[in-house]
């Protein structure tokens, strides 16, 4: 069966029942699992008694900051952004980062607790995707729900513009901030969001705001690093735009999210494997679950494991 993962839209945790020579497995698959009270989609579900837990470890050894805190950080973001007269340039995934940083600027704009300026969103899959997302509110919570029933659009207000076209992309880069520009891919790795670096990081007006996780080399990483030198399409940019980094925008659970999912399981887990997540994190996650009592294995790409 399948239950709600709250990572991003439709996003599921799997329980396998296998029957084999007479006896039953459960498999529990958690993989992408989602975070508790973060806007628009509903907490994970807890999934019960099963003999087997695969899991994720993104952030098996962090600690998010609180949503709250992010928000606050794009909030001093854009202020300073208006001040400065510049570009927010927000290297964003398509699915689920996009429609949460459009629904928290959304909720700020209409708390003014920043001015309402421009906001470009610029990436076709994005545009694509949020259509996808208005089409299926039975997955929103209570309080996206809410916003809706008020006739109040989180991801199409006034101030917000979708951009399909080459030619609308490139004439952001003629116009004057302050704005926003959201667009991918999500590691800046490819995509309009380079084009959009390429012409904005050497600007001291300008920032760049990284609101997701950005994996071992690639550009992404590099900026979450404040390198002051960066290759985009081949080319050396000397980095002048300031770097922001709100790390509550991940959609994964954090290593206490993991811990409190795991032991809401219950006590009949015969093992678990541990599996998407770098050694630095995957390795400490699995000690603690060691020490917490139970059996634990990190397998390697290729590993094959026989259940008893």
């Amino acid at each position: 069966k399948f239950c709600d993962a709250g990572h991003v839209l439709g996003s599921a945790v799997t329980v396998l029942r296998v029957k084999d020579r007479g006896k039953l497995l459960k498999i529990g698959y958690a993989v992408d699992l989602g975070r508790k009270r973060i806007p628009i989609l509903r907490d994970p579900v807890q999934i019960k008694g099963v003999d087997y837990l695969i899991i994720e470890s993104t952030y098996g050894n962090r600690l998010h900051e609180k949503v709250e805190e992010s928000e606050k950080v794009l909030e001093d973001t854009v202020n300073r952004i208006v001040r400065q007269k510049g570009k927010l340039i927000i290297p964003s995934f398509t699915l689920e980062r996009t429609q949460e940083v459009v629904y928290h600027l959304h909720s700020l704009i209409e708390e003014k607790r920043i001015p309402a300026i421009p906001i470009f969103v610029d990436s076709p899959l994005a545009v694509n995707i949020t259509s996808v997302f208005r089409r299926h509110p039975e997955c929103f919570d209570k309080e996206t729900m809410r916003l809706l029933r008020g006739k109040s659009d989180p991801f199409g207000f006034d101030y917000v513009t979708y951009i399909h076209e080459v030619d609308r992309s490139k004439a952001l880069n003629e116009m004057e901030g302050p704005m926003v520009i959201i667009s991918a891919s999500g590691m800046a790795e490819g995509g309009r969001i380079l084009h959009h670096l390429k012409n904005n990081i050497e600007s001291p007006r300008n920032i760049i705001m990284i609101v997701g996780y950005m994996a071992a080399n690639t550009l992404g990483r590099r900026l979450v690093e404040k390198e002051k030198q960066v290759k985009i399409f081949g080319e050396l940019y000397t980095r002048k735009a300031d770097v922001v980094v709100a790390n509550s925008f991940s959609a994964h659970a954090d290593r206490n999210g993991l811990i409190e999912y795991v032991t809401g399981v219950g006590k009949g887990i015969k093992h678990i494997f541990i599996v998407h997540g770098e050694e630095s994190q995957a390795i400490p996650f699995a000690e603690a679950l060691r020490e917490m009592g139970y059996s634990v294995t990190v397998p390697h790409l290729g590993d094959e494991v026989k259940l008893p």
